[in-house]
């Protein structure tokens, strides 16, 4: 090594501290951390200054242990675990795994085995709901991070997700990204320094909101600054469809990024077939164009294994016993009927009749256009009235009051637009929950006076309709008085603002009424009128309290985790889209739900001819095709035109909504119902083999498993990190307390108070932990803090520190003397793509004899002395300190052997990595020692 150009892995002196010189991507700055591994102290040197002799920089080494500051066994153990869990450049193959705060499950490992096979990375992950593809894709993006193969990268995703990408990024990855969407953007792009910087490219990690950047400026910036890896989260919204102007803009936008062949591009969803083939096949040729050519239903062997090279879906079945046993809530399907009060039943029938009269009567003489807008108009006023008197009320009124020309066809509605305020389409970025007012306009052109005095009748109606006379409401109240005693935490689900919004008032009003009432219960409504800052204040208000009830329209239902507060959902509306069904029911049934069980309810009317055909045609049938197969398969049609042949049978059949027969319309073997089912059943057999095809069982479990072990040992497993905890906490007068299902910190030790405040708190160290219990892991600020806290005052003050670099301890357990050290390694990685990465490793090494004559024992034996060694005497204070001494002062006498293991461990570490890159077909690595190896502590154990 020369002054101004030190080895990666070598030592130097600089600032009148010991340093580790890092690994760096600027040629002009030399990085250095301290000895401790502490890597908020991590500073770089400018070389130019190092030519001025501004700067200096020396040679070092690594200071031996002092015999003086001698402690006991429990200290010497206190100081490996420190060493162990400082630890973020890990020997092992996955680099990623010293910086996690999550413990991923196996089966989890498996996406990032299968990008770590590309180059660059292309791959859409499409498991179930549940799963876990936002650690899948974390993991990827961690070990691409740490193996230096990305400097940046971008999660785009539907605006109500930014938040939660950005929270689960920071606290299980250890990853800092600023959400860019338009509540953020101005604000961010004031901070920029001054000089040519952008937005998109002075940030290294972005969480960007797809309806932010799709539109044609922000679009053509992102496509000029886009990172080297960009995530895409609900891809399926960016799929192409004609009829959707958004889309294609999400689309365009997706395509055109996947257009730079070096981009590494992650698709994450759940539901990558939306029922539609030329839009699944457009979402496989973001991953290749040549994807989109293949006939999936007549795949050949290579064009089967080339695309599954880049595909894995897999269901819960397929993950639940991989190598280890996942536990998933029981969902729990249930119906829930009410009747219609005869005063709601006469509303309703004059509704339909009102509805079917725009759809039937003189249609012969309208264009296509007003026939579309009668056709439109009657589903949204049927389906307002259908969900509440208050959907009712907010949808008519406007349009009972006004006083419109007849025949003006100058404003005809967008489908797509009447789509979203009437169906439930999963495919747009949003969901719409805003009254359909502006779909009942679309039958303005026949709007005479008569049909507006009606229109005001149905308000008048509906408004005396409101709490009491509403049946469905009163149902309601059976439900969740039924559920709170027995410990569950629902979300009721509605389709419209207003809908929430009257359920909220008057689960308030009827929970106030009892004679006790609950001060522990809170009842808070979320919709999509209130920003996304405002939904996190009410939701984080809501789960403070221990009964809570949610009501929530579907602004919350798309990708939103739930799980750890809610176990039950009640479908006040019926979606008319299974699609719905299952991302609503899959905000609480999923991995992390601590509920054995969930239950999820479906309300409909027994004598609601609507719902009952939605039930019976759509959601009874997706319901069973979850239990069976274990997933959602959506309907192999344009949801809307499923929704329609529902919607026109009934109009077509029946005169009136009393004389509706549902039977009638399904033996009809001519209607678009039959040919609906037989569509659903075609796919749902297309479904089961794909998840056979592309489940990635070509990845064994076995493969997997080998590198765990080796990694928990190197790492820290989560019972090491407990015991590290209690131990470490004791010393520091600070002991937990036990509990049934976690450990109480009662008071916070004043080196933790930086980051974790003086409050007392509930912990835990596995996962998934129940509600209000922290989860403690590797990388969480109090296992960080103590390791680090502990291992530099071992090192910069022994006087003062509780973990010892230097013991003896009288045990039983050994019949000659053990000489134990605790040994760390630093190792230069070089592969083929990148500049070489550091890596390090503790261990513990011991030998019996003098050291000029050392008897080796191997590392496990070492460790198993190690733990298992209790004190049953002790020695005099000087006797020990002298005898320790004498060691230390021939350690040197070590150093051909400790060359020698370092070089070992290096093959070791050399084998395991291509025992990986056996899997992901990677070339070769080199792995080399950085001499010598530091010895941290040493440690006599001597027989009584």
């Amino acid at each position: 090594m020369t002054n101004d150009s030190p080895t990666p892995g070598t030592l130097v002196s600089s600032r009148d501290r010991a340093w580790v010189v890092l690994p760096s991507d600027n040629d002009q700055i030399i990085r250095l951390r301290p000895l401790s591994g502490n890597e908020e102290q991590i500073c770089g040197i400018y070389r130019p200054l190092l030519e001025q002799n501004l700067e200096s920089l020396s040679s070092t080494h690594f200071p031996l242990p002092d015999p003086n500051y001698i402690q006991d066994h429990k200290a010497g153990k206190l100081l490996m675990q420190s060493a162990q869990l400082s630890l973020r450049s890990g020997a092992g193959p996955f680099r990623c795994f010293g910086r996690l705060s999550v413990s991923p499950h196996p089966y989890q490992l498996v996406p990032l085995l299968m990008a770590l096979r590309l180059d660059p990375v292309r791959l859409l992950i499409a498991d179930d709901v549940g799963i876990g593809k936002t650690i899948e894709a974390g993991l990827i993006v961690r070990e691409l991070r740490d193996r230096a193969e990305i400097n940046r990268f971008a999660v785009l995703c539907p605006p109500q997700l930014c938040d939660q990408w950005q929270k689960e990024l920071k606290q299980k990855f250890n990853l800092d990204a600023v959400v860019i969407r338009s509540g953020t953007a101005s604000k961010l792009e004031r901070s920029l320094p001054s000089g040519d910087h952008h937005l998109f490219s002075y940030y290294r990690h972005l969480i960007i909101s797809l309806d932010y950047v799709k539109s044609e400026r922000r679009r053509a910036s992102f496509l000029t600054h886009h990172p080297e890896l960009v995530i895409v989260d609900e891809a399926h919204t960016c799929t192409q469809r004609s009829d959707y102007s958004t889309t294609q803009q999400r689309h365009r936008l997706v395509r055109d990024l996947a257009d730079d062949e070096n981009l590494h591009l992650l698709l994450l969803t759940a539901t990558p077939h939306s029922g539609i083939e030329t839009a699944f096949r457009s979402l496989l040729g973001l991953i290749k164009p040549e994807f989109e050519d293949f006939d999936l239903e007549n795949l050949t062997e290579s064009q089967r294994a080339h695309l599954a090279q880049h595909l894995i879906q897999r269901r819960r079945a397929d993950v639940q016993d991989w190598i280890t046993t996942t536990s998933f809530p029981e969902r729990e399907s249930l119906e829930k009927p009410y009747r219609l009060s005869p005063e709601y039943r006469k509303l309703f029938s004059t509704v339909y009749d009102f509805a079917r009269g725009l759809v039937k009567t003189d249609s012969s003489q309208l264009s296509q256009a007003q026939q579309r807008g009668r056709y439109w108009s009657a589903l949204a006023i049927i389906r307002c009235v259908m969900s509440s008197p208050a959907a009712a009320i907010a949808t008519l009124k406007r349009q009972a009051s006004k006083d419109l020309a007849v025949g003006n066809t100058s404003d005809v509605l967008d489908e797509q637009v009447a789509a979203s305020y009437t169906y439930d389409p999963t495919d747009q970025e949003q969901a719409v929950d805003a009254p359909p007012t502006i779909v009942v306009e679309q039958g303005k052109q026949s709007y005479q006076e008569k049909d507006r005095r009606q229109l005001r009748e149905f308000v008048r109606q509906a408004e005396q309709l409101q709490g009491k006379g509403d049946l469905k409401l009163e149902r309601l109240y059976e439900i969740i008085e039924d559920l709170l005693p027995q410990g569950y935490q629902p979300i009721i689900w509605c389709r419209y603002i207003s809908t929430a919004n009257y359920l909220t008032e008057q689960l308030r009003q009827q929970f106030s009424k009892k004679k006790k009432k609950d001060s522990d219960l809170r009842i808070i409504g979320i919709t999509g009128e209130l920003s996304e800052d405002e939904r996190e204040i009410r939701l984080d208000e809501l789960i403070t309290y221990p009964k809570r009830v949610l009501v929530a329209t579907d602004c919350l239902s798309e990708g939103v985790n739930l799980q750890l507060y809610f176990n039950a959902v009640i479908h006040y509306d019926l979606p008319w889209n299974p699609n719905r069904l299952e991302q609503r029911e899959g905000r609480i049934d999923r991995y992390g739900q601590t509920a054995q069980k969930v239950k999820c309810f479906l309300l409909y009317g027994q004598d609601n001819p609507v719902d009952g055909a939605v039930l019976d045609v759509l959601i009874r049938k997706a319901v069973n095709i979850h239990k069976t197969l274990g997933i959602t398969v959506p309907v192999p049609l344009d949801s809307n035109d499923v929704s329609e042949a529902v919607f026109e049978s009934l109009f077509e059949h029946a005169e009136q909504a009393q004389q509706l027969s549902l039977l009638e319309l399904l033996d009809d073997q001519d209607t678009a119902l039959l040919e609906v089912q037989k569509s659903w059943d075609r796919a749902v057999e297309r479904e089961r083999k794909n998840r056979s095809r592309f489940a990635q069982r070509s990845i064994k479990p076995e493969q997997v498993q080998a590198e765990l072990e080796d990694s928990d040992r190197a790492l820290g497993s989560n019972a090491q990190v407990e015991n590290f905890v209690n131990t470490a906490l004791e010393r520091l007068n600070a002991s937990l307390i036990k509990k049934r299902d976690s450990w109480r910190l009662p008071n916070i030790p004043a080196c933790l108070v930086p980051v974790l405040g003086d409050r007392p708190r509930d912990i835990t160290f596995t996962s998934p932990a129940p509600e209000g219990i922290e989860v403690i892991g590797r990388n969480h600020p109090l296992v960080e803090t103590l390791a680090k806290t502990l291992l530099e005052e071992a090192l910069e003050s022994p006087e003062n520190s509780v973990a010892a670099r230097c013991g003896f301890t009288v045990t039983d357990l050994v019949n000659n003397p053990v000489f134990v050290l605790l040994l760390r390694g630093r190792y230069l990685i070089k592969q083929r793509r990148t500049s070489p990465l550091l890596a390090e490793e503790c261990w513990l090494q011991g030998f019996t004899g003098v050291p000029s004559q050392a008897q080796w024992l191997t590392p496990e034996e070492t460790e198993t002395l190690f733990n298992q060694a209790k004190p049953v005497a002790d020695y005099p204070r000087a006797r020990k300190q002298q005898t320790l001494h004498r060691i230390i002062d021939r350690l040197e006498e070590l150093t051909p052997s400790l060359e020698q293991f370092a070089h070992e461990r290096a093959e070791s570490i050399s084998q395991s990595h291509q025992r990986v890159r056996s899997i992901t077909k990677e070339g070769k690595v080199n792995v080399e020692p950085q001499l010598p190896l530091d010895i941290l502590g040493v440690y006599i154990l001597q027989p009584k």
